[in-house]
């Protein structure tokens, strides 16, 4: 696997402190401490100082901590201890008269803490989105970890996608659909894998019921592999026998829709544009209103990041982001149909990492 540069985001980190207001920066979201550490567990706190990184976690992380740090090449002041981490973090913050904090992860009662004692000779900074900010471009590493995760669920997809027509429940699928990921090499799934039948489909983060897929269903499937923390996100719509002339040309209507609007993701377009573009589709022939979301958002260590696909969408897509292009419409007395692929932006327009088949009839 393609390696990452994990050793050299502390420095590009630093060089955003003083446009952001802050000498240093308290990082307490668990995706940003990955992507700046390398450490996969579930507790820890980093405080990027202008010199030092000091890293503090509990006795269950002693070792783990040490190894993937090693492995990342970040160097950092490890403290592992059960009681005395906040004192390891005043202590270290001792001088900083602007400390930063990531306003989006912390709460009202931490920050009052953090303000009243454990760093109450600091001015707390309420930042957003400085490593989020970051994480937006994706290196060589980061790209080939998704495109890993979207190929498992392409080939997941392949080997169970004929049981739709067996008459099996939609949590039956999911739960075929997700041990097959796994035995496929995915670290685990993205999210909880939608599987939507029927008027199940019009929902559109329906979750799997008990409900048989029968014949005249359009089955909406939405899921993603999880591959070293990176995740891929997909969804392909099956019709299971004949359609119906509504339900053919609700298929018909997606599927240009998303190709407008994968054709449209380059270096330069404006997040709102692209949702325009598929949303212009879905609205000429006369189901705007059943358009329900927005049409897509970055894809990376969480499955929803930033930069957005949206009618209130702010962002500019750049050579690196990673973004999905979902449009849909749901009718509930005919079921519905979304799909998505996830892209990575290139010089040159973009690049597909999911290659699932959108034909969707079965064969």
């Amino acid at each position: 696997m393609t390696p990452m540069d994990v050793a050299g985001r502390v420095g590009r980190l630093r060089a955003c402190f003083d446009e952001s207001g802050c000498d240093a920066l308290l990082v307490t979201r668990l995706a940003n401490i990955r992507y700046l550490t390398g450490f996969t567990g579930s507790a820890a706190r980093v405080l990027v100082l202008p010199d030092e990184v000091v890293f503090v976690t509990d006795g269950r992380y002693r070792d783990q901590a040490a190894e993937q740090l090693r492995a990342a090449g970040v160097e950092a002041r490890i403290e592992v201890s059960a009681t005395e981490q906040q004192a390891v973090l005043t202590a270290a913050a001792t001088g900083i008269a602007r400390l930063g904090l990531e306003a989006n992860d912390v709460t009202w009662a931490a920050q009052r803490r953090y303000a009243s004692e454990g760093f109450a000779d600091a001015e707390l900074v309420a930042t957003e989105g400085l490593v989020e900010g970051l994480r937006l471009v994706k290196d060589d590493g980061e790209i080939a970890r998704i495109a890993e995760a979207a190929r498992i669920a392409d080939e997941a997809l392949a080997a169970v996608r004929a049981t739709l027509g067996q008459g099996v429940t939609e949590k039956e699928f999911q739960l075929d659909l997700d041990f097959t990921m796994r035995r496929l090499g995915a670290h685990d799934v993205s999210f909880e894998t939608i599987v939507g039948s029927g008027p199940n489909g019009a929902k559109p983060h329906a979750r799997p019921t008990d409900r048989r897929i029968v014949e005249g269903d359009l089955v909406v499937l939405d899921f993603g592999a999880l591959y070293d923390g990176y995740h891929s996100d997909m969804s392909r719509t099956v019709m299971v026998g004949d359609a119906t002339p509504t339900q053919a040309r609700m298929l018909e209507v997606v599927t240009a829709s998303q190709a407008a609007g994968v054709a449209a993701v380059e270096a330069g377009a404006g997040g709102v544009d692209v949702d325009r573009v598929c949303r212009d589709v879905i609205t000429d022939a006369g189901w705007g209103d059943a358009f329900l979301h927005g049409t897509g958002h970055g894809v990376g260590l969480d499955i929803h990041e930033d930069p957005r696909v949206s009618v209130s969408s702010t962002a500019t897509l750049a050579v690196g982001h990673c973004v999905t292009v979902e449009p849909g419409v749901y009718l509930p007395e005919h079921g519905g149909v979304r799909i998505e692929d996830t892209l990575v932006v290139t010089p040159t327009g973009n690049r597909r990492l999911t290659n699932a088949p959108k034909d969707p009839f079965l064969s």
